[in-house]
């Protein structure tokens, strides 16, 4: 399989798993889309350094072929399917942990009172 059609799937990947798999819904918000072109920044000049020095380089054959910033435009598609999955979980597990009564909504551990009650260890106790 190319480098192309594996960029293809993440991406697809990533889009499923937000909208229909854990229905976080990013992709529909405006903060995920300021948050992504700020990491998109970054990820240019990131590929643009390796890629332009010759770190990292790419069978030809294997890519489109376009580059942005020397790398192939198939990075970005790597990179967007990173970043989505990656906070499609954080915010999928972070529901389920506000929603199990693990934090209140102020912040304060819901949990501090029983590690207050465990026995000493002579440690600090856990954050």
């Amino acid at each position: 399989m190319s480098y192309t059609a594996l960029a293809l799937l993440a991406a697809a990947a990533a889009v499923v798993l937000d909208l229909v798999v854990l229905r976080t819904r990013l992709l529909s918000r405006r903060t995920f889309w300021t948050a992504y072109a700020i990491v998109v920044v970054f990820q240019l000049v990131t590929n643009g350094w390796l890629t332009g020095r010759d770190i990292v380089s790419y069978d030809e054959d294997a890519i489109v072929g376009a580059r942005l910033a020397y790398a192939p435009v198939e990075d970005l598609l790597f990179g967007f399917s990173l970043v989505v999955q990656t906070l499609s979980w954080w915010v999928w597990w972070g529901a389920r942990l506000n929603h199990s009564g693990a934090t209140h909504h102020d912040g304060r551990d819901a949990h501090a009172a029983t590690r207050a009650q465990r026995p000493s260890t002579g440690l600090p106790p856990a954050p």
